[in-house]
């Protein structure tokens, strides 16, 4: 037997659910800038005063839209590393490249919110530290992938500059504890070129110039994972 308060949390998040939706129209059609909560209850037949008991501003729905985002990237990610680590014969840099694939996957299967979490700032809006544990999923993945392979068959290591010295100590310490300084600087190279190959090919960057995009990835991914360290069989 349903009780009412099962109930209104059934109906609460019915809503709620049906709210973002709408916003995510909005987002593909005017962008994240001009998102209006005025405009989602407008479209929903609700008065805006019954939407701010949901969201009590913009900001608060960004903020749910961007990590339902970063939530649905992170777990893509996440599904592709299980899914090769699985596999008996499935080395560290194959997986690497899988996770990449996947996140490329993804952009282009939801192209409006990649572009609201790696496309350009809205502005007036900051996001909150809320944000930060759905943003880091892939980046974690990544390093996992990473540290595993480096605790069991090594990595090949590029030496830094000695002046990036300090900061590379400071990057492994605080973002990669337990991984060389040199890895945690190629790491965070690796993850800018990761969402910049994707950016490019979704926001339409290499128009004219690569044409087999999907190779052309893979690819780069390898690159990638030679950079931070990992071996192909």
């Amino acid at each position: 037997m349903t009780t009412p308060q099962g109930a209104r949390a059934r109906a609460r998040m019915e809503v709620t659910a049906a709210i973002k939706d709408e916003a995510r129209r909005q987002l593909a059609a005017e962008g994240a800038a001009k998102l209006s909560l005025r405009a989602v209850a407008r479209e929903l037949g609700m008065v805006s005063s019954a939407l701010y008991r949901y969201f009590p501003s913009r900001d608060d729905l960004l903020t749910a839209l961007i990590i339902d985002a970063y939530d649905s990237l992170g777990e893509a990610a996440e599904a592709a590393e299980a899914a090769h680590a699985a596999a008996a014969d499935a080395a560290p840099a194959q997986r690497w490249v899988a996770v990449c694939e996947a996140v490329r996957g993804w952009a282009l299967a939801h192209p409006q919110e990649y572009a609201l979490i790696y496309g350009s700032p809205v502005p007036g809006y900051s996001a909150p530290d809320t944000t930060i544990p759905p943003a880091a999923r892939v980046a974690l993945v990544l390093i996992g992938i990473v540290r595993e392979a480096f605790e069991r068959r090594g990595l090949a290591r590029t030496p830094v500059p000695a002046e990036l010295a300090p900061e590379a100590r400071r990057m492994a310490a605080e973002l990669m504890p337990g991984l060389p300084s040199e890895v945690a600087v190629a790491m965070t190279a690796a993850w800018a070129q990761l969402f910049g190959l994707v950016g490019f090919e979704l926001f339409g960057q290499f128009k004219g110039v690569v044409e087999d995009r999907e190779r052309f990835f893979r690819h780069a991914a390898a690159q990638l994972a030679h950079g931070v360290g990992l071996v192909f069989p």
